[in-house]
């Protein structure tokens, strides 16, 4: 069937066009207006509406270039339903190279939000008025913190089955079911009935091709499983994907310096060095092991640290999925480096 117009912010956009809208936001101190760039791709056909956001925390740009990847692969002539990128959510951020907004307040811990509060309050406020409660369904990008690095993964809510169902479609290296966060984008999304998955890969401040396009790939099979879009038969189909339920930070077990043994995506086994402390004198060094057989899906870049830092993410998997090779730098990369092309 045929769609209706789709109007965002007091815009109607056309069945079979695509549309940019900037909503302002605020003006910073040098009288500048600050606004959040939404570009609206409304299919010919009627169907699901998705958003896809990135640069909610300001410097995770790595999900900034997946969407733009994903507004120039999408045409609104093949597509069913409508898709809303917005590819910077923390403008304020973003150009500051920093997580947070100028009030040093996380965004992702600002939701619901209300149109009278702080700065990050009222973004949150208007991210979820315009955006997310005019969507069936949402995937959040981000990437580790500064000084670290995630494995390309997908985390869920284990009280979203259809979330769980996509996050199947995405097809990620690793699918984590994680508790709702208060004031996290995805507690208040769950809260107001529109299920959706966070995308995390890469790290802070870079640009990433193995975490571009897997996340590219990602979205377009997830908007494949939704009935959005058609996609050419891949010449490569993605390794099978590892899911938990359980992760846990290793961290320093004194000051020095660290050297990493076990770089994210490695499957690790129960009492295996991940990591390496040592004091800058050379007479001393800690070993940091594996307390259960896993998978290494994030670790620290940081070469000096103290005791307690963060070194490994490990998430715990299954005894099935032990028999992998230990050695799977294949097993998560070469496989998806190929973009989807949409038919």
């Amino acid at each position: 069937m045929s769609a209706q117009p789709f109007t965002l912010f007091r815009t109607k956009v056309a069945p079979g066009k695509r549309t940019a809208i900037d909503i302002p936001v605020s003006r910073d101190a040098a009288d500048s207006v600050v606004s959040l760039p939404v570009r609206v791709i409304h299919g010919r056909k009627e169907g699901p509406v998705l958003f896809v956001s990135a640069a909610v925390h300001g410097d995770e740009i790595s999900g900034v270039e997946v969407a733009r990847r994903l507004i120039r692969k999408v045409s609104p002539k093949s597509l069913s339903g409508t898709l809303i990128v917005v590819p910077v959510v923390n403008a304020f951020g973003f150009v500051a190279n920093s997580r947070y907004l100028p009030d040093r307040r996380d965004l992702n811990r600002s939701f619901p939000g209300r149109v009278d509060g702080p700065l990050a309050s009222r973004l949150a406020y208007l991210f979820r008025t315009e955006i997310m409660e005019r969507a069936d369904f949402g995937i959040d990008l981000h990437s580790a913190a500064m000084h670290r690095y995630n494995l390309p993964q997908v985390r869920v809510s284990n009280e979203s089955p259809r979330a769980l169902e996509l996050a199947r479609a995405f097809a990620p290296p690793v699918i984590m079911t994680s508790k709702l966060r208060e004031g996290s984008m995805r507690a208040i999304a769950h809260e107001i009935g529109v299920e959706m998955l966070v995308f995390e890969a890469g790290e802070a401040l870079r640009f990433d091709p193995m975490s571009t396009r897997i996340g590219v790939n990602g979205v377009l099979r997830t908007m494949q499983a939704m009935g959005m879009l058609a996609l050419k038969r891949p010449k490569r189909s993605p390794h099978p994907t590892l899911e938990a339920s359980r992760s846990m930070w290793l961290r320093a077990p004194r000051g020095g310096i660290s050297s990493i043994r076990a770089e994210s995506g490695r499957i690790v086994k129960a009492g295996q060095t991940l990591a390496i402390v040592r004091n800058p004198m050379g007479d001393e060094e800690f070993a940091v092991t594996s307390p259960v057989d896993g998978i290494v899906i994030g670790h620290s870049r940081l070469g000096v640290v103290n005791r307690g830092d963060a070194l490994i993410h490990l998430a715990q998997i299954g005894e099935a999925d032990t028999s992998l090779d230990p050695d799977t730098e294949e097993w998560f990369s070469g496989v998806m480096l190929d973009e989807h092309e949409v038919v």
